[in-house]
């Protein structure tokens, strides 16, 4: 099971030229990775996932759970495609009961990220994207808070989801609506960057330490290899003798 310790670090530089402000975030326990585009335009993501957050069973959370709902067991395996109900908390203010679907996974390529500036451990990792969904079940009302979901590496490392300055529409990834009033649905993308060329196994929901994470498993595609050009040269003679 992975710790808090094992959250990958990364750094994404934005360059010079652009509009957004210069200079490094680090990727750690609790916080987002944030990608500029070069020279593209925009708010950075200022809502991060919180360190503080407490989940059920807790004798402290404050948050009911709506009469027939059943929550998720914990440490419980599921499969792509399967919806978990659990406890979210971000912050001692906010808390409801959400119904989490990880639909699908898919591998990208760093190539995916031209026109992003990126140091070389970012380069040197394979991007993720992860199809979800989300459905205020409870009775509390969520805004602009992050999707409460991580990726698990083959070295089981945690990877927090990137967040984003500027559209990146190979996978649109959004925080929470403003206003996620219960009945809320809600459908996103994340990307999670396994680094060191590593290979993405699970996809996680650990709001804190102490939690035995949900799990979700299953196929992940990969994107189809290019076709080859054909760079062999025609044959003049034979087309020579075609033609008398």
């Amino acid at each position: 099971m992975p710790s808090s310790g094992d959250v990958h670090n990364e750094r994404v530089r934005p360059t010079k030229n652009t509009t957004l402000p210069v200079r490094s975030l680090t990727l750690a326990a609790a916080s987002a990775l944030v990608l500029a585009g070069c020279g593209s335009g925009g708010d950075e993501a200022s809502q991060t996932p919180s360190s503080t957050v407490s989940v059920s069973p807790s004798p402290s959370s404050t948050v009911s759970v709506p009469a027939g709902a059943e929550l998720t067991e914990i440490g419980a395996d599921l499969a792509f495609g399967d919806t978990a109900t659990v406890i979210y908390e971000p912050n001692q203010k906010k808390g409801t009961v959400l119904d989490l679907t990880v639909e699908s996974a898919r591998r990208g390529s760093t190539k995916d990220f031209s026109g992003f500036i990126l140091d070389e451990a970012a380069r040197a990792s394979t991007p993720y994207y992860v199809d979800v969904k989300v459905k205020n079940t409870g009775e509390g009302a969520l805004g602009g808070t992050p999707v409460p979901l991580w990726g698990v590496d083959d070295r089981n490392t945690l990877l927090p989801p990137a967040a984003f300055t500027t559209t990146f529409p190979t996978c649109a990834s959004k925080p929470l609506p403003d206003e996620f009033k219960p009945g809320s649905s809600f459908s996103t993308c994340l990307v999670f960057l396994a680094p060191d060329r590593g290979t993405m196994t699970a996809v996680s929901f650990r709001p804190n330490q102490d939690f035995d994470p949900i799990e979700w498993t299953g196929d992940i595609a990969t994107p189809k290899p290019e076709p080859k050009q054909d760079t062999k040269k025609p044959d003049v003679q034979k087309q020579g003798e075609k033609q008398r």
